[in-house]
Order: structure tokens, then sequence, then C-alpha cells
């Protein structure tokens, strides 16, 4: 007789059980039954083949007495997502714990477990199933992956390589290590590369930055700053000798190089150090130092996958400190620029008294000059360049020479500053025109004062109007027209003309005095600033206004160079100035003659009478020769005696040496032989011609 053929559910269950089976005898999923109590009831093959966790032994042990076992971390938390899926049936997925042995506590365990309630069909519970997979690979690779994302964003955030070396250090604590330490050859400071073959006594480390994971419980053998001995023989030395990274997964404490007589070794004996990698900092082909990583605390060895790790970090902080090292050695190279191509002491003048301050930041090039002018007049100058470290205190020594040789030719302020603004802007096709100012920006004010008139002329290029302290107290900032800056091929500047009370100070700064670009020109702080700092010092030696100035505007860290010039004003009274008309005859001459030689009598000034009675006939005759209407003659006893003829032609003189048979041509040849110094300066009216001879006894 034929057995009768299986039914549909005879199939299912034998479907069942061959799952079942598998589930527990082949599946890769660590499979855990927890009963209604939460007690483990059974476990299958590939959970026992966890040989650091012994499972068997831990049969019909309650979830608290699991956890504990394998120290999971956060246990509160998983025994509450534990008891809510038991009450409420819905499962977890996912839900990640870390585990170690506590027979080898060097092994741990990243693992994700889905939790699902099991049941009958007609809803009695009877526990709960965790399927763990181990993910400490993925969960490792996730860990450095964020870290280096981490050190991307948050290494190299200044130029400082103190500060630098401590953002890696906050990085990699205690994340990856449970203290670092960055050290960097001492050069590298100064903005120097060491040298290829340097070694350690030539070029000595210093410590940069340090961090520990038990914070100021455990001090740095080194503070930061100090320079650290590295003997020889030892990791850190063979590190820097074959600039290769070294990983020591298990130190040895009775390694020959350890010493316990020395400080750092005792350390790492005495704290417990029980692995430590040792990278060479290195960037651009330049050895920068090195970076030492340990733990103590954390009881899992670095392994090749945290050299790696260490590597990628360490290559980008490399970068981070070499911008710095080179940031260093511009800003070190602008500050030599910046102090030899900047004078320091505003040359003595009658017009004015002069105070400055100057606040180097190592950016930019802010800047001033007081110039003397002919006939007793100075020219004040201030400006500022900004751009790239070199750029800056470059572009300003240039400007600074234009404009001194401009001066020269006596130029009113807003033709002086188009003639400045076209060199600026002109170049050839190296880069050192138009496509050089565009690495920088330039501005200027310049601002000329006569003490005979008393009558200020200023013009400005992209830079602050002068701000004017009246001898009364009062405080006006003054409607200087602010033209386009220097070098960008829009040269059109206007004048303003002022005369000023005697002993008025003019104030004169650049943005960066301000610290956020702000301006006394306008209403503000500022301005209010100013006042009050003013009516303290009110009376005061010159210097004395203008250091309460500093300390009530100047921030504590200027962002750039800042810069601030008082400039006092005098007037030349009566006794110091002569002033004639003269008529464009030739008696002319023998008329200056006598008004000279009269004023010097008076003046007593007697022995300079023949020069200075050839030098005006000559430059009268002169202005008889080529000009047509009156004759301006003109007498200063400043700090040397001073002659001006003026006439209204504006064709300048020219200095020729006339041959011995020419009956004239010799007229400024003299002039230049008995003067200091002699020029022709632009009037609105013709021109000028001035002669300088020196005082009695110099």
């Amino acid at each position: 007789m034929n057995s009768p053929k299986p039914g549909p559910r005879a199939d299912g269950d034998r479907l069942d059980q061959a799952i079942l089976a598998a589930l527990f005898s082949q599946s890769p999923v660590g499979l855990h039954l927890l009963d209604t109590r939460l007690r483990l009831v059974r476990v299958n093959v590939a959970a026992r083949l966890i040989r650091h966790f012994p499972l068997d032994r831990l049969i019909g042990r309650p979830l608290t007495d699991l956890l504990k076992a394998f120290d999971v971390s956060g246990p509160e938390h998983v025994e509450r997502v534990v008891r809510e899926v038991l009450k409420t049936g819905g499962p977890v997925l996912d839900l990640r714990m870390r585990a170690r042995s506590q027979a080898d506590p060097e092994v741990e365990a990243m693992v994700s477990a889905d939790v699902f309630r099991l049941q009958e069909p007609d809803g009695t519970v009877l526990g709960l199933a965790f399927a763990i997979t181990d993910i400490t690979a993925r969960a490792r690779a996730e860990a450095r992956l964020r870290l280096l994302n981490r050190a991307a964003t948050a290494v190299g955030t200044t130029l400082d390589i103190f500060r630098t070396a401590e953002e890696i250090c906050e990085v990699t604590v205690p994340d990856l290590a449970d203290s670092v330490a960055v050290d960097v050859f001492d050069p590298v400071l100064r903005g120097e590369a060491p040298a290829a073959a340097a070694t350690l006594d030539s070029a000595p480390l210093r410590r940069a930055g340090f961090r520990s994971a038990a914070g100021d419980s455990y001090p740095g053998e080194v503070a930061i700053g100090e320079i650290g001995t590295y003997p020889f023989g030892t990791p850190y030395r063979r590190v820097l000798t074959d600039l290769a990274p070294l990983l020591i997964a298990h130190l040895d404490t009775d390694a020959e190089w350890l010493d316990p007589t020395r400080r750092r070794d005792r350390r790492l004996l005495t704290n417990g150090v029980h692995s430590m990698m040792v990278l060479p900092i290195r960037a651009r082909g330049v050895v920068l130092g090195m970076m030492c990583l340990y733990r103590w605390r954390n009881p899992v060895p670095f392994d090749r996958g945290d050299l790696d790790l260490a590597e990628q970090l360490t290559a980008g902080v490399a970068l981070s400190l070499d911008n710095a090292r080179l940031y260093s050695r511009e800003r070190s190279v602008a500050r030599i620029l910046q102090r030899e191509l900047r004078r320091t002491d505003a040359p003595v003048s009658s017009a004015v008294d002069t105070a400055q301050a100057y606040l180097p930041a190592g950016a930019g090039g802010g800047w001033f000059d007081v110039i003397q002018l002919s006939g007793a007049r100075v020219a004040l100058a201030a400006g500022d360049t900004t751009g790239r470290t070199l750029n800056a205190p470059s572009a300003m020594g240039e400007l600074r020479a234009v404009l001194a040789a401009l001066s020269d030719l006596d130029l009113p302020p807003d033709e002086l500053l188009e003639r400045l603004d076209d060199l600026a802007g002109s170049g050839d096709e190296s880069g050192e025109g138009p496509d050089r100012a565009a690495s920088w920006r330039a501005s200027c004010l310049y601002v000329v004062y006569d003490p005979v008139s008393r009558l200020c002329t200023m013009s400005s290029a992209g830079h602050p109007a002068p701000v004017l302290l009246h001898p009364g107290g009062e405080v006006e900032p003054l409607d200087v027209p602010t033209g386009p800056p220097l070098g960008h091929g829009t040269s059109h500047h206007t004048v303003l003309e002022r005369t000023l009370p005697e002993g008025s100070v003019l104030l004169l700064y650049n943005t960066a005095l301000l610290g956020d670009g702000r301006r006394l020109d306008r209403p503000g702080a500022g301005l209010d600033a100013l006042r009050r700092a003013t009516a303290g010092v009110r009376g005061t030696a010159l210097q004395d206004t203008c250091d309460a100035i500093v300390d009530a505007l100047a921030p504590e860290q200027p962002l750039r160079d800042a810069v601030l010039l008082l400039a006092r004003t005098h007037a030349l009274g009566a006794e110091q100035a002569a002033a004639w008309t003269l008529p464009n005859a030739p008696e002319a001459a023998a008329g200056a003659r006598r008004l000279a030689g009269g004023q010097l009598e008076r003046w007593g000034l007697a022995e300079l009478t023949d020069g200075a009675q050839l030098i005006v006939s000559e430059l009268v005759t002169n202005a008889v020769r080529y000009s047509d209407g009156p004759i301006e003659l003109r007498l200063l006893r400043d700090r040397a005696l001073i002659c001006e003829v003026g006439d209204d032609s504006t064709t300048a003189p020219r200095l020729r040496r006339a041959d011995d048979t020419d009956e004239g041509g010799r007229g400024l040849y003299i002039t230049a032989h008995l003067t200091e110094r002699w020029g022709v300066r632009p009037e609105r009216r013709g021109k000028t011609i001035w002669a300088e001879l020196p005082l009695p006894g110099g």
C-alpha cells in the first residue's frame, strides 16, 4: 500500500524547521533569545563563536548580567529600550553597543542589534530575540572619517603656529589618543626652514602644543614654549632621522631606550603608557617637527589603522604649520621693511610741531611723512597700503619715495596726487602696473601748510580727512573731498583751502587706528572718544595728547599697522617776513638790491647782504626779461634766509653753463653756487623762484 503524500501544511512545517535550524547552525548573525523575564535561554552557533565572549556560561543569566559581562557602554539605556520592545512589541533596529572583554580589555567590539518580540499566533508573548552583527570595522572607519572631517575644519583656522598645534591636539584627544604632544623646530617659529641635515643640537625642538585626557592633572613633561631634550637611541631621534612614522603597539617597559632617570621616560612608566606613535611633521620638503601620541587610559593599543589615520592628520596639520611658518617669515620681512622704510623722527620745522604714534601689527603699510617745502612751508602726508604681507610695505616704500620726489616740485596737493595716481597705476608687462596694483590698495592724504599766510591746502585720494583741534578745544572734522584711491586710473582730486588759527592741531591717521575701518570725519563713537581724550589733556605737551588719543581710540591689538600724526601750527609774524611789489622795469633790480640790504640790516644779518643782493638782483633781472606783469619780492627769516621772486610767467628757468663769450645766462648758475638750495614752484599767477642762504652760525 502506498504512503500518503505530505500535504501543504507538512511542507510548511518542514520549511519552518529548516529555517530555524539554519538560523541556529549556519547564520552569520549572532542570535540571542531571551524569555519574558529577560533571561538568556538560547544562542546560535555564530554567537558561540565569539571566543572573547563565552556565552555558554551565561545561559540562564538575566540581561543585566549579560550587559555587565560584556562591559556594554550605556547599559541602562539598552535595558530601557529592551523592556520597551517587550512591552509594546515595536522592534528596534540598529541599536549600537560597544562591548569589551573582561578577560582581555584590549578586545573591543562595536555591534549593531536588531531587537524584536517573539510571540505565538494568538498573541502570547514568549520573549525577545537579539540579532547582533559585528560592525567594529565599519564603526572604526566611520569614526576615523569623522575625525578627519573635524580636523579639516578645526585645524589651521589661524596663521599662528602655537594655536595650530593646540588645535590638532584638541581634535585627537580623546578620540584617537589619551595625550598628544606637538613639537616644532625652533627656527620654524621664526619663519625659517630648518636645514635638511639639522640635528636637535643645531635646531632644537620646542613644545608647541599638548593635551591630555586627564586635563591639568596630567601635566606635560615640557611646558608650552619650552625646549625639550631627545637623547640618541630614543624613538624620537629615530623618527627625525628616518623621517618615517613609528608605531609601538605594545610599549615594553624593559626597553633599552627607556631610562627612569629621565623625566619624560619616568612619566611614561609611572602613568602606564602602553602604546605610542611618533610621526614626523613635514610639508613642501621641510621638516617642521614631530607629533607624539600616547595611550594610557584607553586599554586598546594603537594598530596600523590608527597609524594610517595619524599620518593623514599629520599631513594636514603640517600644511597648516608650514603656512603659519611662511606667514611668520613674510611678516618678519614686512616689519623689517616697515622699520627701514618708515622714518621714526619727523624733521624739525618752524611751521609745525609734530608728535606721532605708530602701532605695528605686521600687516598693511600705514605711514606718514613731514616734508619741508620751499618758503618755510611744510607738507604733511599720511597714507595706507593694504594687501599681502610683503606687498603692503613694499608699496608703501615706493609711494613714499615718489611722493618725496614730487614734493620737491612744489606741486599743489591735487596735482601731486594725480601724478602719484598715474605713477601708481602705470607699469610694464611684468605685472608692475595695474596687475600689481590689483593686489593692494593705497590711499594718501596730502596737506600743505604755509606759516606766512596760515593757509592750509588739502587733498585726499581715498584717505580719511584730517581732524582739526582748535586752540580753544573744539574738535572739527574737516570736509576734505575724498577722491578715488591711488592706482585705479581715475585721477580726479579736489582741494580744500582753510586758514588756520595759530596753535591749531591737525590730526592725520589711518582707519586701522580705530580698529574697524571707521573714520573720524564722520559722526560716530570715534569722534566722541576723541573729544573726551583731547579734553583731558588740553594744554599739555603735544606727545602727551598724541598718546592720550591712541589710548582712547586704538584697539589693543590692531589688525593692521596704525599711525597717528599730530601737527601744531605756527605762524611767521611780520618781524620774520618782508614783501614788496616791484615794477617790471630794468631799474627794478637796483631797487631789489636796496630793499634787501635795508631789510637785512634791520634783521641784524648784514653779513649776508652781499650774497642776498646778488641773488635778488639776478632773479629780478630774469623776471624783467621773461615776464610782463609786476614782480613780487619776498624775504623770510626762518631757519635760513629765504629769497623769493615771483612773476606772471609760467616758463620755468633752466640752469645752464654760459660760455666765456656769452653776455648772459649766468644768473641761476650764480644763485646755485651761493645758496644751500634753490628751486621753482608754480603759483596761480605764474611762478616763484626761491633760494635759501644759511644763517650765520649755522
